[in-house]
């Protein structure tokens, strides 16, 4: 299971940081990830990091939005500045472990992120 949590009303320009903690066992092999789906739309990957501390961004959030883990911590962040009204949307969490020849995906309760003035 994974805790999500750190949303909440900012203004454009402002910055918000979201936290996601998992209570699952991480495997060595894994990828954590931040998606994003705003009303109407589809879920959308956001941003992700593996296990060696690559990370990877959805070009919308390049430069503006930060991934980062805590392995002592089993905790992933996203560090998001310069928000926009586009990035208003429910936030969730994403775990993808490898183990015995596959990926098995776990998923967070979502945390909204509202983004006006």
């Amino acid at each position: 299971q994974l805790q999500a949590f750190g949303g909440g009303l900012v203004q454009p320009g402002g910055s918000l940081r979201l936290s996601c903690a998992a209570s699952e066992r991480i495997f060595s092999i894994n990828v954590l990830a931040w998606y994003r789906q705003a009303p109407g739309k589809q879920r959308e990957l956001v941003a992700t990091i593996n296990n060696r501390g690559e990370t990877n961004y959805a070009d919308s959030v390049k430069g503006r939005f930060t991934i980062s883990r805590d392995n002592a911590k089993n905790s992933v962040y996203l560090q998001m500045n310069s928000l926009e009204p586009e990035d208003t949307a429910v936030y969730y969490c994403n775990l993808r472990n490898w183990y015995s020849s596959r990926w098995s995906d776990y998923w967070g309760q979502g945390t909204l992120v509202t983004v006006s003035s």
